[in-house]
């Protein structure tokens, strides 16, 4: 048998390495909050367990197939063998109980999830809108009156309750090493808790498909102190500049843009959660026609969006807009 295999061997060995190189990175194993913990705790759970199922079934199969191979003289198998109520009782109890075992852990760690950490849940949340818009993110303070795009402070040690909605489509909120993922959608509002335990620099991104842009639609997260936080944030209020009704509009177009900070949010005249058409309607108001993927006419458009940020990027440089 082996030596009919042989042949086929190093052809599995480089599917293997080439397949399993994708697996280098796994930050979802390795959280840096209470609430990237418990999920990582669940998904290994739900892995060995599954693997010992595995290796029960195909334990099994390798012996009946041994012993009930075709043989002479084989005794103690009938073919014809039908209605044993024992084993039909094992096979439909055992299935249950694999149901049970893995979905009493799943629920109990979903409905934990739906509030703040247990460790921290004594302390008043950071209170964080996350909106997204084809192809980037939107973060709103409102305690602090503050506003950013594509990246987010947030305070170690402390609950950050994300209210999630989006401007167009259905977005999914991810951070990996932090929780996640939760729906965004439009003309409602969906909650989250997230906590980092560690300062430090952590990804974000959409991870639900919604079109070309979706590769690059990501975010940083940058957890630091409390103390660093509080003076990020008044430095925000009182350097940046405000965000006006006609930028937030051309934000609406879909499109990837640098990040930005601003001194005051959208949430004075749209609430996505309730306004689910604010979108659409700031895409005609700019006389935004939408286009095939890959076309010409979408190329020479995306070609002039990209010429429009540079241009708003030196801007910028002027004071216009406040890098974090």
């Amino acid at each position: 048998m082996m030596r009919r295999l042989k042949p086929f061997l190093p052809f599995g060995l480089m599917m293997a390495v080439f397949m399993l190189s994708g697996c280098s990175d796994m930050i979802v194993l390795d959280p840096k909050g209470p609430v990237g913990e418990e999920q990582k705790d669940l998904i290994m759970y739900s892995i060995w367990f599954m693997l010992f199922i595995l290796l029960v079934v195909y334990a099994l199969t390798a012996f009946i197939v041994y012993k009930y191979r075709d043989r002479k003289n084989h005794k103690g198998y009938d073919p014809d063998n039908e209605g044993s109520h024992l084993l039909e009782t094992i096979w439909w109890i055992i299935p249950i109980i694999i149901v049970i075992a893995l979905s009493i852990p799943t629920v109990k760690s979903i409905y934990s999830l739906e509030g703040p950490p247990e460790e921290s849940k004594d302390q008043k949340p950071l209170v964080i809108h996350a909106t997204s818009v084809n192809w980037k993110w939107v973060f709103t303070y409102p305690e602090q009156d503050i506003e950013t795009v594509n990246y987010l402070h947030i305070p170690e040690d402390r609950p950050v309750l994300f209210k999630l909605t989006s401007a167009d489509s259905m977005a999914s909120f991810w951070v990996p090493q932090l929780g996640g993922q939760k729906y965004a959608m439009a003309g409602m509002e969906t909650e989250l808790y997230l906590q980092a335990d560690e300062q430090g620099t952590y990804e974000g991104r959409n991870s639900n498909f919604t079109g070309e842009g979706f590769t690059d639609h990501t975010f940083d997260v940058m957890a630091m102190s409390d103390a660093e936080f509080e003076k990020w944030a008044s430095e925000t209020k009182a350097e940046a500049p405000e965000l006006t009704k006609g930028q937030y509009d051309k934000l609406m177009l879909p499109g990837h843009v640098k990040e930005m900070t601003f001194s005051s949010t959208h949430l004075d005249w749209v609430d996505h959660s309730k306004n689910a058409e604010y979108a659409l309607d700031a895409r005609e108001r700019l006389g935004y026609e939408e286009k095939i993927p890959h076309s010409r006419a979408a190329k020479e458009e995306k070609k002039k969006r990209e010429e429009e940020m540079k241009k708003q990027e030196e801007s910028e440089s002027h004071g216009d807009s406040h890098a974090h």
